[in-house]
């Protein structure tokens, strides 16, 4: 019985569940920066993982950074996808913005 969440009370009616506030990833304070290419047809990607932002400001660090590159992107999970290998022109942003980087992968 603990199992199944109360849905419906004589008292206040239906009741909403309660949904956890999401809360950024633990991160070591690195931001890595990466060039991937697998599962994407060889189309090759530069993804940021580590950043610690959440929600409307790591939108707003991931859209000046398309700007920043002149290409496109998305978000997805916490991790920034610039399309194209821009690692060189990432770090140097990030750098000014006062994070610790790090180039990881090949």
């Amino acid at each position: 019985m603990s199992d199944n969440p109360l849905v419906f009370s004589t008292d206040g009616g239906r009741i909403k569940p309660t949904t956890p506030q999401a809360q950024a990833p633990e991160t070591d304070g690195i931001v890595r920066i990466r060039r991937e290419t697998k599962g994407r047809k060889g189309k090759g990607v530069t993804t940021i993982s580590g950043v610690p932002l959440q929600g409307e400001e790591l939108k707003a660090l991931a859209k000046a950074l398309k700007q920043r590159c002149g290409t496109g992107g998305a978000l997805k999970q916490n991790i920034i996808e610039i399309q194209g290998d821009h690692r060189e022109v990432i770090k140097d942003a990030l750098e000014q913005r006062g994070y610790t980087v790090k180039l990881a992968g090949g």
